[in-house]
């Protein structure tokens, strides 16, 4: 599915400084912000799955958050 993705100047710099961290495209890094956002406020074993299918070592991420939930 396309999407635009309308940003403020300050908000297309933070994506460009995240995708250079990450050493991905601008795209590849507003999917992993998307993604991660998601695993964190969704219980779902779908988001989580897509999670770990997107993001490399998303496991021991998944991990590290189920235990600070309690």
């Amino acid at each position: 599915m396309a999407m635009t993705l309308r940003l403020t100047p300050d908000q297309d710099r933070a994506l460009t400084l995240l995708a250079e961290a990450q050493g991905s495209s601008k795209h590849e890094a507003a999917v992993r912000a998307i993604v991660t956002a998601a695993t964190r406020l969704v219980n779902d074993d779908a988001v989580a799955q897509l999670a770990r299918d997107v993001i490399p070592g998303h496991a021991a991420l998944e991990a590290r958050m189920r235990r600070a939930r309690g």
